[in-house]
Parts: structure tokens; C-alpha cells; sequence
């Protein structure tokens, strides 16, 4: 899902800012690394992805496209909201290693996913030093889009 919001953010916000367009390809790049070696994990692991995939896609791209055409700051507040989600994710997954007392087994995989979370926390940043909270409406459109992050991430973990 976050990487079709990112490449729709990135299409669209290439006509508006090329500084925007810019920090959104930086962080899609990003995030295309992010998915391939999440790939691999799944493949390594043993772990059955997400029948849902192609629903999540499409909702990505459709907040990715909604939040573009508010403008820079819809854009740069949806990039805050979603990888705010996705920071507490990778940490709840970082916690739930440790709790179980994994962390030599698992030492790779914390690695990755300490990585990554870094990364998505940059992200989020990014977003907030680029006009993210002059969105309109933003306690609302950042709250309505965590929710929808956290319930798929529910989901996404029973089925």
C-alpha cells in the first residue's frame, strides 16, 4: 500500500513542485527497497503475504491521488500520518521480538526492520518540515488516515 501512495504522490506532484516531486522519489526509492526485501523476508520466513495485496494497492493509490490534489501539504500530511502508523508497526514488530527473547535468532531481521523504521521515521519528518500540518483539516485527515492505516494492518495480520 505505501508504496502505490507514494507513486501516486510522486506522479502527481511532479506537475506541482520539483522540490516535492524530489523528496517524494527520494522516498519512494526508498520504500521500492523496503517492499523487495520485505519480499524476500516473506519468501526466507516462510510467511503467507496478504490475500489482500491488490485491495490495499488500490487504497494506496487512492489516498496517494486524494491527498495529492489537496496539494503539498494533503500530500506531506498523509506521508506523516501513514508512516507514523508504520513507525509504531515496526517498533510493536522490534518489541515483540525482544519480549520473546529472539534477538540473537531473529539479529538480521531486527537489523532490517530497525532500518527501515529509521527510514520511515525520516519520512515522516520530511512531511512536517514541508508543510505537512498546513493541510486543511489536518487533526482530522491525519486521524481518518491512521485509522485506515491501522485497521489494514489488523486485517492484514488475521487474513
Amino acid at each position: 500500500m505505501i508504496n502505490k501512495v507514494k507513486a501516486m504522490l510522486s506522479k502527481l506532484l511532479e506537475q506541482i513542485n520539483i522540490l516535492v516531486y524530489w523528496l517524494f522519489q527520494h522516498m519512494w526509492d526508498q520504500e521500492k527497497v523496503h517492499r523487495a526485501k520485505m519480499n524476500e523476508l516473506i519468501v526466507e520466513h516462510r510467511v503467507r503475504p496478504t490475500v489482500l495485496l491488490p485491495i490495499w494497492r488500490a487504497a494506496g493509490f487512492a489516498l496517494g491521488a486524494g491527498t495529492a490534489l489537496i496539494g503539498k501539504e494533503g500530500a506531506m500530511a498523509c506521508t506523516v500520518a501513514v508512516e507514523d502508523t508504520i513507525v509504531t508497526h515496526y517498533t510493536d514488530q522490534i518489541r515483540e521480538i525482544i519480549d520473546q527473547g529472539k534477538e540473537e535468532e531473529y539479529k538480521e531481521l531486527l537489523q532490517i526492520i530497525k532500518k527501515f523504521r529509521d527510514e520511515e521515521l525520516e519520512h515522516h519528518d520530511t512531511g512536517i518540515e514541508h508543510g505537512a500540518e498546513l493541510a486543511p483539516q489536518y487533526k482530522l485527515l491525519t486521524k481518518v488516515i491512521k485509522l485506515g492505516c491501522q485497521t489494514a494492518i489488523k486485517i492484514a495480520e488475521r487474513v
